[in-house]
């Protein structure tokens, strides 16, 4: 277990002597019984605003993002992961052994000093500890509580386990990704994700204003997957007006030609290019060198162009591969063409755009090392989103919670933890 205190820049002072400007969420208290993405980027977010955030696991059953790639040196260990590391940032870690009565008793004396409790199990996980809904209601009546899991906390499926790599498929996603003539390409890793996480913060923020004008807290309940249906409204409303069912297109557009992904200069090199009016094809052919193109029958139209998109795409191809993808964007950009750089997560860490509102942002950690983390994806004005703490070693910050936030006496914690409350 580490001994840790909070550095001079977690203080309230910036160096000089200007103070810090109070962030919107500060002296929001949150206790985080996350597990794996979902929870964990909600409470990121939150605690990039100001929220202090204590994440609770344990030594004999830590988050499996714990466990998962990207590993320094590419070496596993429980603190050794960016996966876990990014998501968890700005966070306090308490080891804790929900087992354990006494850890248990720990547990509910943080929810007493929390404002919110998340949690992301399979529904009746929460239940069997004696924290629902109800039981935390009566160690604090004002509590907000968040629940977020697969398929939400009631109906017939509702504790069926899963991640977000199965709701892709059970949301759709799966079998509209990739090429007509072959099975369902999945989409990369757990998709939905990346969306749930959204409504989840939207509705935290709502509950806390309801709080704040009534005294009364409530219960958030998240389906991840009804949150994912909502991205694919244009499908489903498709077929629910026009009994239409999208089938798989690949990278093409019933919109658009040339629509798709092309090859350029170099290894694994790639463009992607949008063409969806006139005005727009003839510039491109005015790129390309062959302004003829523009009044071909073949490609004249966005209807002759769709009819003859294999010869389109080879030809277009053909003109790609010889040029460097930047090139190729910049040239199509400034002619008024859709197009953009496939990028590598090299290419990310480059990004001049990126680099100018300084989303990628660098953290020493105690066993990774200095490595990146990405930021908020919007900022307040006034109270901006700050990232000031790497994730957490596992059990990093047990001693500081116990004492600094539950008021814990040095004998009171040391008996704890002979006890083995945080295992």
């Amino acid at each position: 277990m580490r001994n840790w205190q909070p550095s001079e820049r977690q203080v309230s002072f910036e160096s000089g002597n200007n103070p810090v400007r109070k962030q919107i969420l500060e002296g929001i208290k949150i206790a985080d019984f996350s597990w794996v993405v979902v929870g964990s980027v909600v409470t990121r977010c939150l605690a990039d605003f100001g929220a202090t955030v204590v994440r609770i696991e344990s030594a004999t059953n830590p988050d499996i993002l714990r466990v998962s790639p990207p590993f320094k040196d590419s070496l596993p260990g429980l603190n050794r992961s960016g996966y876990f590391a990014n998501y968890n940032a700005n966070k306090y870690g308490l080891s804790l052994n929900m087992k354990h009565p006494k850890g248990l008793a720990v547990a509910k004396r943080l929810i007493a000093w929390a404002d919110v409790v998340c949690e992301s199990f399979t529904p009746g996980t929460m239940g069997k500890w004696g924290l629902g809904y109800e039981d935390l209601k009566k160690i604090k009546p004002e509590i907000i509580m968040l629940s977020t899991c697969n398929l939400g906390q009631t109906g017939p499926l509702a504790r069926q386990p899963g991640y977000g790599t199965q709701l892709v498929s059970l949301a759709g996603f799966t079998h509209l990704s990739g090429w007509p003539d072959r099975l369902p390409a999945q989409p990369y890793g757990a998709y939905t994700d990346m969306i749930a996480p959204h409504f989840a913060i939207a509705g935290i923020m709502a509950a806390l204003d309801y709080r704040r004008r009534t005294g009364r807290g409530q219960y958030l309940d998240v389906s991840q997957l009804e949150t994912a249906i909502h991205f694919l409204a244009p499908v489903i409303l498709d077929y629910t007006v026009n009994g239409q069912e999208w089938i798989r297109s690949g990278n093409r557009c019933s919109q658009a030609a040339p629509h798709g992904v092309y090859p350029c200069r170099g290894e694994e090199r790639w463009c992607a290019i949008a063409v969806f009016g006139d005005q727009e094809w003839q510039a491109l052919c005015r790129i390309i060198g062959h302004a003829e193109w523009g009044h071909d029958p073949r490609f004249a139209t966005l209807a002759s162009r769709k009819q003859n998109e294999d010869e389109l795409d080879r030809l277009i191809g053909l003109w790609t591969r010889e040029r460097q993808a930047e090139e190729v964007m910049g040239l199509l950009q400034a002619a008024g063409v859709a197009c953009g750089v496939v990028q590598t997560s090299e290419d990310i860490h480059a990004d001049p755009q990126l680099q100018h509102r300084h989303h990628l942002q660098m953290l020493p950690h105690p066993e990774i090392g200095l490595h990146s983390y990405d930021t908020q994806s919007f900022q307040l004005s006034e109270t901006p989103a700050r990232l000031e703490r790497p994730g957490p070693c596992l059990g990093e910050h047990t001693e500081y919670v116990c004492k600094e936030f539950l008021g814990m006496s040095d004998e009171e914690f040391v008996t704890l933890l002979r006890a083995r409350i945080d295992s």
